[in-house]
């Protein structure tokens, strides 16, 4: 079989203008119970869509559900498992970490509307609230011309649309799981401060790349430790490329202004690379940030959502 964007999740940059990230954690006290629950979610989720996507057809809902590795050997044990899902270790560099954190269940709603985005999360949590504790829920939103929070384009290194389905879906290496991807999601906070006191042309340096027009910087005028060296990632002389989203999000006068990032990667040794040589080169986004949270989980296919709503993924 060959890779089918449209039996995939919605694992695209299409980052909308709100944006809803959520994390949960299983309950683990009755596993028959909430093995039965989560196939229920499930199978509601997907009708859910259906239904906002009749009720709101102009703002481009868009959603994708994944399970982390713990998640998937207590809801299912007896079932096969993709390749490369494994839990997240906090990875260590030189100077600075990136910490692993809890999370057995993720959510990522986007939409146009955010009275969109609201209504699918209140919905859903009608199917896990007696299951599942809350671990992490951040509202993003679409920050001037797309730009990330720290003011240059977003995106600019993810593939195009037309490409991203050979970057981002499992192929035949793992053919159970074709059309599902592997999501890494970590969120940043970062000193605004420290950040906006930087001339321009040093904040050019540390990211790479023109502030106003994007263009990249010769090779020659960027810091060592700029963020577009430090996070790219060569395999067996291949230069790798993940889907990639940085969205900003902001209680601005509780000064807690960051960036969550999701990535999402036909293999989670590519994502892990990248993040690993973030570390390794001292990433200089990393000097003025801290990383709150990091969890991989995998998306399955919208197929095999059908099988864990029907209880057949074996």
């Amino acid at each position: 079989m060959a890779v089918n964007p449209q039996e995939a999740q919605d694992v695209w940059k299409d980052a909308g203008q709100s944006v809803i990230f959520a994390t949960f954690e299983l309950n683990r006290q009755d596993q028959a119970k909430e093995q039965a629950a989560i196939q229920e979610f499930v199978d509601r989720y997907q009708a859910i869509i259906r239904s906002l996507r009749i009720r709101a057809n102009d703002t481009h809902l868009k959603s994708s559900l994944g399970f982390s590795s713990a998640a998937w050997d207590y809801l299912f044990p007896d079932a096969p498992k993709p390749k490369e899902l494994e839990p997240y270790q906090t990875l260590t560099g030189p100077k600075y970490k990136m910490p692993a954190s809890k999370g057995d269940i993720f959510l990522h709603l986007r939409a146009d509307n955010e009275a969109v985005v609201y209504e699918m999360m209140s919905q859903l949590r009608l199917f896990l609230k007696d299951y599942t504790s809350l671990v992490d829920e951040t509202k993003g939103f679409r920050y001037f011309e797309g730009r990330a929070i720290i003011g240059f384009i977003d995106g600019t290194e993810a593939p195009q649309i037309e490409d991203a389905a050979h970057y981002a879906l499992v192929g035949d290496e793992d053919p159970f799981f074709e059309n599902g991807s592997y999501a890494f999601a970590q969120k940043w906070h970062h000193n605004m401060d420290i950040w906006n006191k930087l001339t321009t042309e040093t904040q050019e340096k540390a990211v790479g790349r023109k502030k106003f027009s994007d263009l990249e910087l010769p090779d020659g005028e960027k810091f060592k430790n700029a963020h577009n060296v430090a996070s790219q990632a060569t395999i067996d002389g291949v230069e790798q490329k993940i889907v990639r989203m940085n969205v900003p999000y902001s209680d601005p006068a509780d000064d807690n202004t960051g960036t969550f990032f999701i990535g999402y990667s036909r293999y989670w040794k590519v994502t892990k690379t990248m993040l690993k040589n973030m570390l390794d080169q001292n990433d200089y986004l990393l000097s003025f940030s801290d990383i709150l949270s990091g969890q991989l989980f995998f998306i399955p296919s919208r197929p095999l959502l059908e099988k864990i709503a029907d209880g057949d993924l074996n």
